[in-house]
């Protein structure tokens, strides 16, 4: 099992590969541009086939893809592609040099017009961005499938467990582990709320999740409210008074909040006594876009802080620290957490085959956010970084029109040449940490 879960996800991780080369693919061929090579994975080819003018096949490393379009960086401004010139002799001169040859080295008479430098603007920015948008898509889908016929965890207002008694924290935030004869009892305790109850209403007030329960219990701190649940099919109306404890301040995402002296900070605020279920809950169509939009946006807060967290995480894999489990993994990580799910070892988050498979599929409908997300970032050799190009061509024309000057020219993207050699050798360097980290220091998730 545990070998089927890295294959799975594996075998996902190839096709959202080679669907975001598709995504490339047809917008280029649909504008004319010639593609000679339309290959997933990198190093020998252990398959190819001819189809018209484009190789297709399949490279020994799946872990990427390419397209090899004609004419991507424009002839030096200038020169004259028609005749040859001698090298440059600055060793940048000479990659910018090179790459532009390579370029131009398979566009053959009739072929002028079907090289990519010529493309308008919005083509080619339809081009570059055509592959992470083919992955947000397959996340869109792919996770919009969970959310809406398997559904996610959510607290909700059902009561899963109801205290005995009323402890004060102490400075740390915690409680005592018994209760002791001269601690009250718990209001909810007391109002008869047991396990299992679903509060329908709250003060005379409808709640509809468990934050409405915390934002009317807290401020009612020693008055007597009304509190209605459901048992068993059953409505049943109580009352309860929330008794005034010292309880632990949170911050939005759910960490306990320390002052300077390092002992956890407290509220005097009305408390019951009770606590609330994570339960999977189906979600609506609607619904879909924003949980989309909130997996990105911590998606690319987690993309951005990863030269920042490249240190500790140096320092857990050669030092024994302890790895962030919302920190950046590599494909080796994710593999091994596919295995682990598959083979039942997360204990609570893989319990029975239906939701070991919801994880796995999650895994790829996640890992397609970070392709889209990764690959928006503007710097070459990255789809961000043609896509920037593009915009700086399409800017420049636009401000020579309105000044009334000549065309400008196509934008000479060769001369980033040396930025995308220096973001390439940092990608390296840094997948290397992570694999080496995920196999000496893997991140633990659910426990």
């Amino acid at each position: 099992m545990y070998l089927l879960g890295v294959l799975f996800v594996a075998l996902g991780i190839s096709v959202s590969i080679a669907l975001h080369e598709v995504g490339h693919l047809l917008p280029a061929k649909r504008f004319g541009v010639k593609i000679t090579q339309y290959m997933v994975g990198f190093g020998p080819t252990v398959w190819s086939r001819q189809r018209g003018e484009t190789e297709y096949g399949l490279k020994a490393i799946p872990l990427g893809g390419y397209i090899r379009m004609i004419g991507m960086f424009p002839p030096k401004p200038g020169a004259d592609p028609s005749v040859l010139r001698g090298s440059s002799t600055g060793r940048f001169s000479q990659l910018m040099d090179q790459a532009r040859d390579e370029s131009m080295e398979q566009v053959k008479p009739g072929d002028e017009d079907r090289v990519f430098y010529k493309l308008s603007t919005p083509k080619k920015l339809v081009v570059m961005l055509g592959g992470p948008t083919m992955n947000l898509v397959i996340a869109v889908v792919v996770l919009g499938v969970i959310f809406t016929l398997y559904g996610i965890g959510e607290i909700t207002a059902r009561v899963s467990a109801v205290s005995q008694c009323v402890q004060n924290v102490q400075a740390n935030g915690s409680a005592p582990a018994t209760c002791s004869p001269s601690d009250p009892q718990a209001p909810a305790n007391v109002a008869g709320i047991r396990p299992g109850d679903r509060i329908i209403a709250l003060a005379g007030q409808p709640v509809n999740n468990w934050d409405d329960v915390r934002a009317l219990v807290r401020p009612n701190g020693g008055r007597q409210i009304s509190v209605v649940v459901e048992r068993a099919g059953k409505t049943l109306h109580l009352t309860a008074t929330p008794i005034l404890n010292n309880v632990p301040r949170v911050d939005a995402a759910g960490n306990l909040v320390v002052g300077p002296d390092g002992k956890a900070l407290t509220d005097r605020v009305g408390f019951m006594g009770f606590s609330p279920s994570a339960e999977i809950v189906k979600q609506p169509l609607t619904a879909v876009p924003a949980l989309i939009g909130d997996q990105v946006s911590r998606t690319a807060g987690v993309v951005l802080r990863i030269p920042e967290k490249m240190a500790g995480i140096a320092e857990a894999a050669f030092g024994g620290g302890v790895r962030d489990p919302n920190g950046p993994m590599s494909v080796v990580g994710v593999g091994r957490v596919a295995g682990e799910v598959a083979d039942g070892q997360l204990s609570g988050l893989a319990d029975s085959t239906s939701s070991k498979f919801v994880i796995l599929i999650s895994l790829i409908g996640s890992l397609n956010i970070a392709l889209f997300v990764f690959n928006l970032i503007p710097l070459l050799p990255l789809d961000g970084g043609h896509a920037a190009g593009a915009l700086w061509e399409g800017l420049k024309r636009q401000v020579a029109r309105l000044r009334g000057r000549p065309n400008p020219g196509y934008v000479d993207v060769a001369k980033a040449l040396p930025v995308a050699y220096a973001v390439s050798i940092a990608l390296i360097g840094m997948s290397v940490l992570l694999i080496y980290a995920d196999l000496v220091n893997p991140i633990k998730i659910g426990g």
